[in-house]
C-alpha cells in the first residue's frame, strides 16, 4: 500500500472546540504557560457536550496549581511560584471562557477575578523588570504592563557586555539571584535591560476577543523579551478587565485605542519612538490593521492571522437563508427564526449570549449589524505600515482572510505560509508558537535595526520559501 504523507496530528477530543482549545493550551508551554502533561491528564475523558466537566476540569487544575504556586512562594521559591502563578492564571482563563456554555454564569465573576490575580502574582514573583501602568485613554486609563528585557536591545545572545554592578564583562558569569532588588509594587524585577540612556525598540501587543494575558505573555511577550525588546501589553476596551470588571464593550475603530497607546509608551525614557511596533494576535489582527488604516506612527505590525471582516466567524454558523433575511433589513423575522433555532439548541444560545456581550449588545440582528462594523474592506487600502500576516492553513474562524488582507495592501504587507506538514496548522498556529515566533521576530528584527546594523539575508531570517509576493517598501524611518 502506498504510504499516506498527509500529515495527521493526534486528536485530543471528539468535541473540535474542545481539541482547539486543548492544542492552544499546549502551544503555550514552551514559554512555561502550561505543562502538557497535567493539561492532558485533566482533559482526558470529558465527553463531547458536556460543559459542566469541561468547566470543572479546568477550574480545578487551576485552582491545584494555584496552591502549589501559593506554597513555593510562602517557601521563598520565587521561581517555581512564577511559573506555577503563569501556568493557574492561563488555566483560569481557559476556564473563564468555558463559563460560555453553562446555564449558570454566576461563576463567571469569581473565575476571572482568581484568573488576574495568579497573573499579578506572576508578574510580582517572575524575575523580569516590569511595570504596571495606567494609560491615559478617553478621560479614564486603560490597564497595562510595561516589560523590560532582561537583555540589552540590539545585543545578541552571548555577546559579552558591561554588568552594571560592576562595570566588568559579564558573559559566562552566574546570573544574579532574581529574588535579590525585587521591589514589590509599581515596579517589580531587577533592572539590568534597556535603560533610559539606552531606548530601543520596543513592541506593543494586542490581545484577541478573549485571551488571557497569560495566554499572550506565551504567545508573543516572552519570546519578545528574550529577543531584547520592551514589551507594552493592556487591557483594550471589551478585553479581560475593561468587559468583566468595567464593562466596557469591544469598538471596532481602534485607531481611537492605538494612538493614545503609542503616544503613551513612545514618552516612556525606555523606548526609542522610531522604533515602535505592534502586533496583534486572532481578533487583534483586525484591531490593529483596523489602527493603521488612521495611526501611522509605528515603525512596523504584524497580524496574527490577517482579518478583514470579523463577522465572517458569526455568519459561517448561521443558514444563509437567515443571513439573507439580515441582508434584506427584515429583522423581525431574523429575529423571530432565530429565537425559533435557539429553542432547540439551548448550549448555542448560551454561548451565543456570552460572545455577544463584549459587543455591548443583547438582540440577535443587533449584535450582528454591531458585528458588522468590524470590517476593513474599505480601509485597508490607506494602510501604509510594512504589515507582516501570518496565514495558518486550515485557518477555521477566517479562513482566505490573510490572504486578502495581502491582496488589499500590495507593496506594503508580507505573507507568511504555515502548513500542516510544518504542524503549523488551523488558527494562530497553536501548537507552533515557537516557529511563529522565530518567522515573526526575524522579519521584525529586520524591520527594527537600529542604524549600526546590518539587515539579515531573508533565507537566514528564517523566510526562504514562506513569504508571498506582497514586500515592505522603504519607510520615513528608513527601515524596510
Amino acid at each position: 500500500m502506498p504510504h499516506d504523507s498527509t500529515p495527521h496530528l493526534p486528536v485530543f477530543s471528539a468535541n473540535p472546540d474542545y481539541d482547539f482549545e486543548i492544542r492552544t493550551v499546549l502551544g503555550h508551554s514552551p514559554e512555561g504557560a502550561s505543562d502538557p502533561g497535567e493539561v492532558l491528564a485533566a482533559t482526558a475523558g470529558i465527553a463531547k457536550g458536556d460543559h459542566r466537566a469541561w468547566f470543572a476540569a479546568w477550574l480545578a487544575l487551576a485552582e491545584r496549581t494555584l496552591e502549589t504556586a501559593d506554597a513555593a512562594a510562602s517557601a521563598a521559591h520565587r521561581v517555581s511560584a512564577a511559573g506555577a502563578y503563569l501556568r493557574a492564571s492561563a488555566y483560569f482563563g481557559v476556564a473563564v471562557n468555558a463559563v460560555s456554555a453553562l446555564d449558570d454564569t454566576a461563576v463567571l465573576a469569581p473565575t476571572f477575578a482568581k484568573q488576574r490575580a495568579a497573573w499579578e502574582s506572576f508578574v510580582d514573583h517572575a524575575a523580569v523588570d516590569v511595570e504596571r501602568v495606567a494609560i491615559p485613554y478617553e478621560g479614564t486609563t486603560l490597564p497595562g504592563f510595561f516589560f523590560r528585557p532582561t537583555a540589552p536591545a540590539d545585543v545578541a545572545v552571548g555577546t559579552p557586555r558591561a554588568d552594571p554592578a560592576v562595570g566588568a564583562a559579564s558573559a559566562g558569569t552566574a546570573p544574579a539571584d532574581p529574588a535579590v532588588g525585587i521591589t514589590v509594587g509599581t515596579t517589580v524585577g531587577t533592572t539590568t535591560g534597556t535603560t533610559a540612556a539606552t531606548p530601543g525598540k520596543t513592541l506593543v501587543a494586542v490581545n484577541g476577543s478573549d485571551g488571557s494575558l497569560a495566554a499572550l505573555w506565551a504567545s508573543c511577550v516572552s519570546a519578545a523579551l528574550k529577543r531584547g525588546y520592551a514589551v507594552l501589553v493592556f487591557d483594550g476596551p471589551g478585553q479581560q478587565s475593561q468587559l468583566f470588571d468595567q464593562n466596557v464593550p469591544f469598538r471596532p475603530d481602534w485607531e481611537n485605542v492605538l494612538t493614545p497607546v503609542f503616544d503613551f509608551v513612545a514618552a516612556l525614557p525606555a523606548v526609542d519612538p522610531t522604533r515602535i511596533a505592534v502586533y496583534g494576535i486572532s481578533q487583534g489582527g483586525f484591531w490593529v490593521a483596523r489602527a493603521l488604516t488612521a495611526e501611522h506612527r509605528f515603525a512596523a505590525a504584524i497580524a496574527d492571522p490577517g482579518v478583514v471582516d470579523v463577522s465572517a466567524s458569526w455568519t459561517a454558523h448561521i443558514p444563509k437563508g437567515l443571513v439573507k433575511l439580515l441582508d434584506e433589513n427584515q429583522n423581525e423575522k431574523f429575529v423571530r427564526d432565530m429565537r425559533l433555532g435557539m429553542k432547540f439548541s439551548p448550549d448555542t444560545a448560551r454561548t451565543w449570549t456570552f460572545r455577544a456581550r463584549p459587543y455591548g449588545t443583547s438582540g440577535y440582528a443587533e449584535t450582528l449589524e454591531a458585528v458588522r462594523r468590524y470590517t476593513l474592506t474599505d480601509r485597508a487600502a490607506q494602510i501604509t505600515t510594512p504589515l507582516l500576516i501570518t496565514d495558518p492553513e486550515s485557518e477555521q474562524f477566517w479562513p482566505g482572510q490573510s490572504q486578502r488582507l495581502a491582496d488589499l495592501t500590495p507593496g506594503i504587507s508580507t505573507l507568511i505560509h504555515f502548513t500542516a506538514a510544518e504542524g503549523a496548522s488551523e488558527h494562530c498556529q497553536p501548537l507552533a508558537r515557537t516557529l511563529t515566533a522565530e518567522r515573526m521576530f526575524d522579519w521584525l528584527d529586520d524591520r527594527l535595526a537600529a542604524p549600526t546594523e546590518t539587515l539579515a539575508d531573508p533565507a537566514e531570517a528564517g523566510l526562504a520559501g514562506h513569504t508571498a509576493p506582497h514586500t515592505a517598501p522603504q519607510t520615513s524611518t528608513g527601515t524596510p
